[in-house]
């Protein structure tokens, strides 16, 4: 089987905690379907050049470095995604609400990556209806655009 280019997946990485895979993975193959959905609806153009989309596990991103410069969206908190915690200070704060969810994204996208949680689950639901209806159009934008080899070339 020939070996997939990682550049065009888009991850979205949950925790391995009972509590994260009770939790937030069916959470995070609900954002699937909607990403999904999204990109069916983009043009033939763009379409074509959709990722696809796969829901994996923290630590196997983690220490799996091929997938470090896939673009990604860590879903769930520091408490129970490790992901979410390496990220915690490094992904700028995009939209805080009353210390119960956050979204984090780099506003220029220079890395293709979101990390978005809430102190508990139903505020990392309301979390994520908010990341899909205010940022992921333009995360979207940006993996459907952006040639991944290109980066290779430098």
């Amino acid at each position: 089987m020939a070996a997939e280019s990682p550049g065009r997946l888009l991850l979205i990485v949950t925790g391995s905690t009972l509590r994260a895979e009770e939790v937030d993975r069916p959470l995070a193959y609900y954002l699937k379907q909607e990403i999904e959905r999204a990109l069916a609806a983009s043009s033939a153009e763009l379409a074509s050049r959709a990722p696809d989309v796969r829901v994996v596990a923290d630590f196997r991103w983690i220490h799996d470095e091929a997938l470090h410069d896939v673009p990604t969206i860590s879903l769930g908190g520091p408490g129970v995604n490790a992901l979410a915690h390496r990220w915690l200070e490094e992904v700028p704060i995009s939209l805080a609400v009353d210390e119960q969810y956050y979204i984090q994204m780099d506003p220029d996208l220079d890395e293709a990556r979101a990390s978005i949680w809430g102190m508990d689950n139903g505020s990392t639901q309301i979390a994520v209806s908010v990341f899909i209806e205010r940022f992921l159009p333009r995360l979207l934008e940006y993996v459907e655009t952006h040639d991944p080899d290109a980066d290779d070339a430098d």
